[in-house]
């Protein structure tokens, strides 16, 4: 078997001691003489299954007990409208021709997903963006203004997948419910809970593979939904039902559940937290002294997870071609997917929970080699 370092931005690498007990309960899983996949979600077989994934995330983030924790489909994507929908959404009036009102949310703009986030839920909130980084390609995380007291909540997005930023502290939203997109540094270090009404996470970076998203919600902001939200986009449906409403993507929790065990024999969340630092950091120091290579974002507000890289003025002039030869070249060595977003281009390594430090010294060994033949 030949693995190859995978620098996805997700669906990303999973643990391998994770893809190994996959493989090995995949005809049988707990005894039950069937596979997971196989399993009514209702049965006394996958019961524990999810209940067990629940625990082991509730104990690796400390979570409240006032949080109700919900598996949902659609990925971060399907709440950038849940979430102006159960929180900000209001009954609609009729007075000679429907109308509707609108409550107020704030968006800080970090990226192209804050974007969209703030994009979507304009269609169900008077939405606005009371800061944002656009201005220098979003190479930064803004200043973060107080909330209005009539803000129904507060959103950022924690980590910035594409531009490679994250929040290293976050906004202080007083009543105002804080709201955040944790998809790409979920269980990447530790994360105060409480100080969120909600964190919501598509699990394909860091949690698991696609097709499950956590959401993590403070009890009280749950049943605030007008009526006529549909039923599948209500915080309140899953939550009664233990997120069993419907058949949830059972296989995609049970991988969670596995990732999780994984995370806790491993020492939890301040033991990746170490790990993750100290890749990144071998990452950052050979950038700052490579005569090719940069980082384009600013140095207080760097990604551990996604790290950009491009090349320096005295190569603009091949840059086109150099990104190509790059990751052909790279790839070439088991170093893969390591492309820029096609809307930035560039270079981009991402570095989950589940790439190990010979993955980031593999890839710094090869850029080194690669620098010489420039």
């Amino acid at each position: 078997m030949k693995r190859v370092f995978n620098f996805s931005p997700g669906p990303s690498a999973l643990p391998l001691p994770v893809l190994e007990k996959a493989s090995a309960e995949m005809c049988d899983a707990n005894g039950s003489g069937q596979s997971v996949m196989e399993m009514s979600h209702r049965s006394k077989d996958y019961k524990p299954i999810i209940e067990k994934t629940e625990a082991l995330l509730r104990e690796l983030m400390s979570i409240p007990a006032n949080y109700k924790v919900l598996f949902l489909q659609g990925g971060a994507s399907l709440q950038f409208a849940m979430v102006p929908l159960n929180l900000a959404g209001v009954e609609q009036e009729c007075s000679g021709e429907q109308k509707s009102r609108k409550r107020k949310a704030a968006y800080i703009d970090t990226g192209i997903w804050s974007d969209k986030a703030f994009k979507e839920a304009g269609k169900y909130a008077d939405v606005s963006v009371r800061s944002s980084s656009k201005d220098k390609a979003y190479s930064y995380i803004p200043a973060a203004p107080a909330p209005n007291a009539d803000d129904a909540y507060y959103h950022i997005t924690l980590n910035n997948t594409i531009v490679g930023t994250a929040w290293n502290s976050v906004p202080e939203t007083g009543a105002i419910p804080l709201v955040t997109d944790a998809s790409s540094c979920i269980l990447s270090g530790p994360l105060d809970v409480s100080k969120f009404g909600v964190i919501y996470a598509g699990a394909q970076k860091n949690l698991g593979p696609a097709g499950v998203t956590v959401v993590i919600i403070r009890e009280d902001l749950i049943g605030k939904a007008p009526s006529w939200t549909p039923v599948m986009l209500r915080y309140d449906t899953h939550a009664q039902e233990g997120s069993l409403y419907n058949t949830p993507p059972c296989y995609a929790i049970y991988m969670v559940g596995l990732v999780l065990e994984w995370l806790k024999n491993l020492g939890g969340i301040e033991a990746i937290a170490q790990i993750n630092r100290e890749k990144a950091g071998l990452f950052y120091a050979y950038l700052e002294s490579s005569k090719a290579f940069l980082s384009p974002v600013a140095k207080a507000d760097r990604s551990l997870m996604n790290i950009p890289f491009v090349y320096r003025d005295a190569f603009v002039d091949r840059k086109t071609e150099l990104e190509s030869r790059f990751v052909k070249e790279a790839a070439a060595e088991g170093l893969v997917n390591l492309a820029g977003h096609r809307l930035v281009g560039g270079m981009r390594a991402s570095m989950y929970n589940a790439m190990p430090i010979e993955g980031v010294q593999a890839l710094i060994r090869f850029m080194e080699q690669f620098e010489k033949r420039l």
